[in-house]
Formats: structure tokens, C-alpha cells, sequence
């Protein structure tokens, strides 16, 4: 029998117990990519910041981090490893596969079987780690930029098979529609999707509602737009009327969206981090809510225009 996901809300915007496991994380977790050097290639500047940041993540409360073996390559993880191991009770990491990096500095899709089987072993090997509690398939869909319908069946299969091995204990999915999450769940059960979305990207509202309804944890990236900022003035104002920050407000509206809702801001400062994890105290008037969701609208009438 499936055993549900959980909703508690105290700490950190309070917690989920991920569907089929016994892992709790609070909904507000870190994303480490920016850990890594400009481009997310390369060391950081600071080795030494990146460090303290991921140890005062833990000291705050987060007990989710999401990370891959192909931001760096290899560094980012190898940093958590430094900060972090041996690891504290509770922790979960999640990364993703479905890509290496070019000497270039380019990202290249590449879902082929050895490339999947090579970095889990590699997010393993700089991890320290003899299974990971969480691999993401992270399909490409449009050139990178947004989910497009295509077969996951191959993939998922071969992460599928890591995980009898004992390599990967659950399996999730980014980057992907509704009709591939159906495909995948055929083939084992699926526990988290990590795709585009925030106050003015829309497009997974109702992915998220039936992700809702069958209790999968939903997990957006690029809160304020990620490599293209979004620039609104709605959102810089409800801000200032709030005395907080823009990125305080958009993580507070995904946490008021739907309870199943995980987040994974990322940032290589600790003020900033702190600034992040204090978004789950700052309640959203209705009006305020009302001026966000209107955001959308408007932003699909300019690309439009």
C-alpha cells in the first residue's frame, strides 16, 4: 500500500514526508548549484564561503539539498562532501542526471545508458556515499528550456535498475509533463518533480493540483527566474509594502500555493541564505496574494504582444 505524503506546517514552512519513503524534509530546503564558479563551472571564488554556507543551512533547520554531479562538474558536490560529511541524521540529498558539461562550458543533454550509470557513480563517489536517497531524471524537452512530450521510458528504466542495485533508493523526475510522469510511474514510483514554475510562469498549475492529489512533492526551480530575472514591478512592490525582499515574496507565494510544494533556493551567501529561509515567517495578505496571481496574466499577454 502507497504510503502518502504528509504535510506539517511549523519550521521552515513545516515539512513533507515524501510519498512510498520515510523521508521528512522541511518545505524550505537549498539548491547548491550556485556553489559553483561563474557558469556554474569551475571552483567557486570562495571555497571557503561555499563551505559556510552549507554548514549554516544545516545549523538553520534544512535538511534538503538538491545538487548534481554536473555543476562544476564534480565541485559542487565535492564542497557538500567537505561541509557536511559524515553526513547529519536526516539529511537528504537529491540530484539529477541527464547531462554533462563541455570543456566549453556548454550543457549537453545526454541520456544515454553509460552517461546515467556514470553519474550516479560519480554524485556517489564525491558525495562519499554508497546510495543516493534521491536521482532526478532530468529530461531536456525543449532544447533545455522547457518540458516537451517525448518518451522517458529508456532512462527511467536504467535508473530503475540502479535503484534494485541498492545505488539509488528513489527515484524523481525534472524537467518533464504530465504524460511522462504517467509513462515513468509504469515503470517504478516516482516520489518528486522538479520543474520551471513561480508567481509568473505558470504553465504547471494544474500539474501541480494532480500532483497534489496523488500526494508527489512538487519542487520548483528559479524562484525569480533563475538565468533571465524576472523583472516586475507588482512583485518589487508588494516587497516594499511587506518590508521584505523580492525573492522573500516569491518563495512565500510558492509556499502558499499548494502544500506540496518543496523549495530549493540557492544562493553563495549566508546573508542571503538567511534572507531565503525567513521567507516561511512572512505571511501574505489576500490582496497582496491577488496582486501576485495577477502576475502571471499579465506576463503571458506581453509574450504575447
Amino acid at each position: 500500500m502507497t504510503r502518502p505524503a504528509t504535510y506539517d506546517r511549523t519550521e521552515l514552512g513545516g515539512t513533507i514526508t515524501f510519498p512510498v519513503t520515510s523521508m521528512t524534509v522541511h518545505r524550505i530546503g537549498y539548491g547548491a548549484m550556485q556553489l559553483a564558479g561563474p557558469g556554474v563551472f569551475g571552483p567557486p571564488r570562495d571555497p571557503d564561503a561555499a563551505v559556510a554556507v552549507l554548514r549554516e543551512a544545516v545549523a538553520a533547520g534544512v535538511n534538503h539539498i538538491d545538487t548534481s554531479d554536473f555543476y562544476g562538474p564534480h565541485v559542487t558536490n565535492q564542497i557538500i562532501e567537505k561541509a557536511l560529511h559524515p553526513y547529519p541524521t536526516g539529511l537528504v540529498i537529491v540530484t539529477k542526471v541527464g547531462a554533462r558539461r563541455g570543456n566549453d562550458k556548454s550543457w549537453i543533454h545526454d541520456a544515454s545508458p553509460k552517461n546515467l550509470i556514470d553519474s550516479v557513480h560519480d554524485n556517489l563517489r564525491n558525495l562519499a556515499l554508497d546510495a543516493l536517497d534521491v536521482v532526478n531524471f532530468r529530461a531536456w524537452g525543449d532544447e533545455g528550456h522547457g518540458p516537451a512530450e517525448g518518451s522517458v521510458a529508456e532512462p527511467v528504466a536504467v535508473l530503475a535498475k540502479l535503484k534494485k542495485q541498492g545505488l539509488i533508493r528513489h527515484i524523481g523526475l525534472s524537467n518533464v509533463t504530465p504524460t511522462q510522469l504517467a509513462e515513468a510511474q509504469s515503470l517504478t514510483d516516482i516520489v518528486c518533480i522538479q520543474n520551471f514554475y513561480n508567481v509568473a510562469h505558470r504553465d504547471d498549475d494544474a500539474f501541480i493540483d494532480d500532483l497534489a492529489r496523488q500526494d508527489i512533492a512538487y519542487v520548483p526551480f528559479f524562484p525569480l527566474g533563475g538565468f533571465n530575472p524576472l523583472q516586475s514591478g507588482a512583485l518589487d512592490s508588494v516587497a516594499a509594502s511587506l518590508r521584505a525582499t523580492p525573492m522573500q515574496v516569491a518563495l512565500a507565494w510558492l509556499l502558499q500555493r499548494s502544500p506540496n510544494i518543496l523549495l530549493i533556493p540557492g544562493t553563495s551567501s549566508v546573508q542571503h541564505l538567511r534572507e531565503n529561509l525567513a521567507a516561511a515567517e512572512l505571511a501574505l495578505p489576500t490582496e497582496a496574494v491577488d496582486r501576485l496571481d495577477a502576475l502571471a496574466a499579465e506576463s503571458e499577454g506581453t509574450q504575447k504582444g
